[in-house]
């Protein structure tokens, strides 16, 4: 899988000599540009076996580094440091220290499905740029994002009600995010719904706001779909090791090893 772009190459791995002979040979200037070899100190041969684990990720293996995803990316046509096909090569082969140099842009993934339509092999990249954004974020290379806190609490919601209260969400939502929640673009909301929407229902998405009520019969629904979450999660951070660091944490500060 070799990786034919220059772009791609370090600017600090590229190395000029303004005067070199080589074989008596003058190859001074540009063509005296070598690329310097690189020192891998973490490799992580387990990664792609780590993000296939996560949803998203399980085809990872598919691909045969054709390049249809990063040429068809809306993302890439913005920001050419953008580019799937690259990390995609990066994860196979355990190359964990040059993705981390890439993780601040890798979750702008916008979801466009442009490269899963276009990969002949049905690797499915936008999930796979989905489940290195978790891989990241379970990892602790990154801090959980806005959009992260939103998914939790919006699941947090419909998991424990069978339903959505916007209001509610809302309030959840800017309270861990820390922000304020009388924000211009949202009292402008109220101003409008305030001014357009029958008082009926107004009175009732008041009342479901201090109530929170739940979908008639959700107990038995709510316990299976936890139970279900709970052994995905499981499973996610056994997947990664996660279970055995937190195992080996709680040794070296003397709490006792489950059994």
């Amino acid at each position: 899988m070799p990786i034919h772009e220059q772009s791609l190459i370090r600017p600090e791995n590229l190395k000029t000599h303004d005067e070199l002979v080589m074989d008596g040979v003058d190859v001074s200037g540009h063509w005296s540009t070598f690329i310097e070899s690189r020192v891998v100190t973490d490799y992580n041969e387990a990664m792609q076996d780590e993000i296939a684990a996560l949803p998203g990720g399980e085809h990872i293996h598919r691909c045969w580094q054709c390049g249809s995803c990063t040429n068809s990316c809306t993302v890439n046509a913005i920001n050419p440091d953008f580019n799937p096909r690259y990390w995609i090569y990066l994860a196979r082969m355990g190359m964990e220290s040059e993705l981390l140099r890439d993780k601040d842009i890798i979750w702008q993934c916008v979801s466009c499905n442009k490269c899963t339509y276009a990969c002949p092999r049905d690797v499915v990249p936008e999930g796979v740029m989905k489940a290195m954004s978790h891989w990241l974020e379970l990892k602790g290379h990154t801090p959980m994002s806005p959009s992260m806190h939103f998914d939790e609490v919006f699941a947090d919601q419909v998991i424990e009600r069978g339903k959505i209260e916007e209001s509610r969400v809302m309030q959840r939502f800017f309270k861990r995010t820390g922000q304020p929640l009388f924000q211009d673009w949202f009292v402008e909301m109220v101003k409008q719904m305030l001014r357009h929407l029958p008082v009926g229902m107004l009175a009732r998405m008041g009342l479901a706001s201090v109530l929170a009520p739940s979908t008639s019969g959700w107990s038995r629904a709510r316990d299976a779909i936890r139970e279900y979450a709970d052994e995905q999660h499981g499973k996610h951070r056994r997947a990664l090791g996660l279970d055995n660091l937190i195992e080996t944490a709680k040794q070296d500060a003397g709490a006792p090893a489950r059994s």
